[in-house]
C-alpha cells in the first residue's frame, strides 16, 4: 500500500466521520435552558390540567371530589423574539380522596408542543397561545415524526413518575404523606 493510498484513506475516513457527527449533532435535541423552562413549565402545566377535565371516571362520582394534576417534562425548548416553542411530554393524573385515602380516577401520557408569548399581565409571564397533542390512532406516529426529532421520539416511550404528582396531591387533599393510593 502507497503512502498516498494511506493519506487518501485516512482524509476519506475523517470525512465520513465529520459527517456523522454532524448529522447526529443536528439530530439530537439541543440543550433545555433551564431558566426559559422554571418560567414556562408552570404555565405549561396548568394549561393542561385545566383542559385535563371531562369522560373520566372521578368526575361522575361528586363524592370524590376529583382534581387534575399535571406534569410536564421539558423535551424541546426553543425562543424566538418572545415566542416559545416547547415541546414536551407530560403527564397527568386524576385523584380525589376515599376513607382518607388517595384514589387513582384516570391517567394519561402524552406528548404535546405549546406555544407561549411573553405576557407580562398574565400569572407567570407567559399565555398558552397553541397547543397542540397528537390524535389516537393510526394518526398518534405520523403527528410525533412531524414535530419531533428521532432522538426526541425515542425517549416518547419512556415512562414518566406518577410520585411527585402523588404528593402534590396529598397534600392539596390535607392527606398524610404516607396515605395509601388506590383505584377510584
Amino acid at each position: 500500500m502507497s503512502v498516498l493510498s494511506f493519506r487518501r484513506g485516512a482524509v476519506g475516513v475523517g470525512a465520513a466521520a465529520v459527517l456523522a457527527a454532524t448529522g447526529t449533532w443536528v439530530m439530537w435535541p439541543a440543550a433545555i435552558d433551564g431558566r426559559l423552562w422554571s418560567e414556562v413549565r408552570p404555565v405549561i402545566e396548568a394549561r393542561i390540567a385545566a383542559e385535563s377535565r371531562g369522560g373520566r371516571e372521578g368526575e361522575t362520582v361528586p363524592a370524590l371530589d376529583t382534581r387534575w394534576f399535571c406534569r410536564a417534562e421539558a423535551l424541546e425548548l426553543e425562543e424566538h423574539a418572545g415566542e416559545v416553542r416547547a415541546g414536551v411530554n407530560t403527564l397527568c393524573v386524576e385523584y380525589g380522596v376515599q376513607d382518607d385515602n388517595l384514589v387513582e380516577c384516570g391517567a394519561g401520557q402524552y406528548p404535546q408542543v405549546v406555544r407561549l408569548e411573553r405576557d407580562e399581565t398574565a400569572a407567570g409571564g407567559y399565555r398558552v397561545v397553541a397547543r397542540e397533542e397528537p390524535p389516537d390512532g393510526a394518526g398518534y406516529a405520523r403527528w410525533t415524526e412531524s414535530h419531533f426529532g428521532v432522538f426526541t421520539r425515542s425517549s416518547l416511550q419512556d415512562p414518566m413518575s406518577s410520585r411527585t404528582l402523588e404528593a402534590t396531591a396529598r397534600a392539596h387533599f390535607g392527606l398524610p404523606v404516607d396515605a395509601t393510593v388506590g383505584e377510584c
